[in-house]
């Protein structure tokens, strides 16, 4: 077992666009677990969107990363070492241990993971976080029926791409949203959604919905907000639902950008929009990963993953997928198994 722990921290809070300086790898003494924990070795880490505002100061959901503290993050493990009663040493958990190799853990919020039902990766992605996001965003917020519109920007990522497929099991004609021309080849033709575009080349965003949604809108996927969501809202039917789930276009801006106001169409339609944090649904997270897996097991859901290896490259990896370089899941390969 190795000596040193290495971990990625936060250097400094990010103005705009983070920068690689922002991170430091650092070495510290290896965490020896006590009773009633359990040491982890990490396999693969996440890096997620929602990652950049816990670089911010500002009051959120959750606390920021302290200066000099561990970047937080999901991560897929090996147990290394147990003194916990529920726990054994070789099982593979998943759990916010953050970008470091070992990581000790109380047992609270940690899951173990079944490497016969798919690849433990997948614990990160389809069968993760993500893949819970979208299932109980669109499916309890969305509530999407055979035959209505959904459309999802962010469409290529790993919660869009999810949105899409288990709208098209529900019988919705589905509409992506994604940033490259690979991207949209990506959702319609592996994926399976009705149609999509590319807002990098599309100049009109309005009139481009008005021919791929000729029955107009009825559930919203929201993952970037912007001018994206400003084109959508006035399109959308009565009795509409929004689902708020990310605005990344946002995250990165020094200004808060000055958009349209379109809060009257929500008026006009009586429709509703909602924002959510998947952990709200966290009672039912046993039922959604089952429903997720056995969709995965039947082939009626497909997913990508963009592997990276070294924990020295997360901050490149996270940086990339901010930008929008990557398909699918984004992970940093940290050791194998």
């Amino acid at each position: 077992m190795a000596a040193m722990n290495q971990q990625i921290t936060l250097a400094a809070r990010p103005v705009g666009y983070p920068k690689e300086s922002d991170f430091r790898l650092v070495e510290s003494p290896l965490p020896t677990p006590g009773p009633g924990e359990i040491l982890v070795r990490a396999l693969y880490l996440s890096v997620d969107p929602y990652m950049r505002g816990r670089m911010s100061s500002g009051k959120s959901y959750a606390p920021p990363v302290e200066l000099g503290g561990v970047m937080v993050g999901g991560v897929v493990g090996q147990v290394a070492e147990s003194r916990h009663p529920q726990f054994a040493g070789g099982e593979i958990v998943q759990g916010d241990f953050g970008w470091q190799q070992y990581a000790v853990s109380d047992g609270q919020g940690v899951r173990k993971v079944d490497p016969k039902l798919a690849p433990i990766s997948t614990a990160l992605g389809i069968l993760g976080m993500p893949g819970l996001t979208a299932y109980f965003g669109l499916l309890e917020i969305g509530k999407p029926q055979p035959g209505e519109t959904v459309v999802v920007s962010g469409a290529a990522g790993t919660v869009g791409a999810l949105v899409g497929q288990i709208a098209k099991i529900m019988g919705c004609h589905v509409v992506g949203i994604a940033g490259t021309d690979e991207k949209v080849r990506y959702v319609v033709e592996d994926l399976g959604f009705d149609n999509a575009f590319n807002y990098h080349s599309t100049a009109n965003y309005y009139r481009k919905l008005i021919e791929l949604c000729p029955n107009g809108i009825d559930v919203y996927f929201d993952n970037v907000g912007g001018a994206v969501t400003d084109a959508v809202v006035r399109l959308i039917n009565v009795r509409a639902r929004l689902v708020i789930c990310g605005q990344i276009s946002q995250y990165n801006l020094e200004r808060p950008e000055m958009g349209p106001r379109w809060l009257w169409a929500l008026i006009v339609k009586q429709a509703k929009a909602e924002g959510f944090l998947v952990f709200q649904f966290a009672d039912q997270f046993e039922q959604g990963l089952r429903q997720m897996a056995q969709w995965l097991q039947e082939g009626k859901l497909k997913y990508r993953e963009n592997v990276v290896r070294g924990i020295e490259h997360a901050p490149r990896a996270f940086l990339g997928m901010l930008k929008g370089e990557n398909i699918g899941k984004q992970l940093v390969k940290v050791a194998d198994l």
